[in-house]
């Protein structure tokens, strides 16, 4: 029988920053398959650290990083990319690529050096542009989508990977509110996959929509083990963004409750 842990990605008592210097002290953190964490946390926090550590593009300081239970350090980029994807805020291609090619290139894990997708890799892509319910757009220069279809692209991409574990870097940045339910509305069909999910954001509200738990970045720390309801707090919200934040429930009106955060701008 296979351990939680080694079903998981865990940081262990780590510090994680460069050339010897920590920016993230004493990090403890732990996303088992089928979760949602959503990190919040100003810009400059260090979250770009500890996403490029658990991608393995930096070694920890101390401590300890593993995935699926083996040590990120002893890890090949090929062997990291089939146990966690990674969705970036934005992604441009440099040539007029399809959209089916783009989702391709997330079986560049699965290949052999030099070989070309072959009709399971296909498959697979065809599969998850459906899931995502992007279908139509597979034949589609994907730099001529639009901000919400070209997310739901990368998403479609990181998901061709097969990995068991997803980092999204605030995949509803710069969308329409539309669009932004929408990918929410999908980062939580992917959870419903068991895929463990990391995703930074900056709107609270979304870790009310989403997540199992919170994780928050301050002061060269990460707070976390709480769920939205009991990390996201005025008080907290306050001590994070430097502005008065009132949360409250929503009426039920015959649907569930929901808490929403609400800024005073008076």
């Amino acid at each position: 029988m296979v351990k939680a842990r080694e079903q998981s990605i865990a940081i262990r008592n780590a510090g994680l920053g460069y050339n010897g210097k920590a920016i993230l002290d004493d990090v403890e953190l732990e996303i088992a398959p089928g979760e949602i964490i959503c990190l919040l946390g100003q810009n400059g926090a260090g979250k770009t650290t500890l996403f490029r550590t658990m991608l393995g593009f930096i070694a920890p300081l101390r401590g300890s990083v593993t995935l699926a239970g083996r040590e990120v350090s002893r890890l090949s980029p090929r062997e990291i990319a089939r146990i966690v994807s990674y969705v970036p805020q934005s992604y441009a291609m440099p040539f007029a690529y399809s959209v089916t090619d783009v989702v391709l290139f997330g079986r560049s894990a699965h290949l052999r050096l030099f070989a070309s997708p072959g009709s399971r890799d296909r498959r697979i892509a065809a599969e998850c542009l459906d899931l995502l319910e992007i279908s139509h757009l597979a034949a589609r220069p994907f730099n001529e989508l639009s901000g919400g279809e070209r997310q739901m692209v990368v998403i479609a991409r990181a998901l061709a990977q097969e990995a068991q574990f997803m980092i999204l870097d605030e995949p509803a940045s710069n969308l329409d509110y539309g669009n932004q339910v929408r990918v929410i509305r999908k980062v939580r069909e992917l959870a419903g996959r068991n895929i463990g999910i990391l995703m930074a954001t900056h709107h609270p509200d979304h870790a009310f929509m989403a997540a199992s738990r919170v994780a928050v970045l301050s002061g060269g720390r990460l707070s976390h083990d709480g769920s939205p309801e009991a990390m996201l707090t005025p008080e907290t919200l306050r001590s994070l963004y430097g502005v008065e934040v009132q949360v409250f429930d929503t009426p039920q009106n015959g649907h569930a409750s929901r808490r929403v955060c609400a800024p005073v701008v008076e």
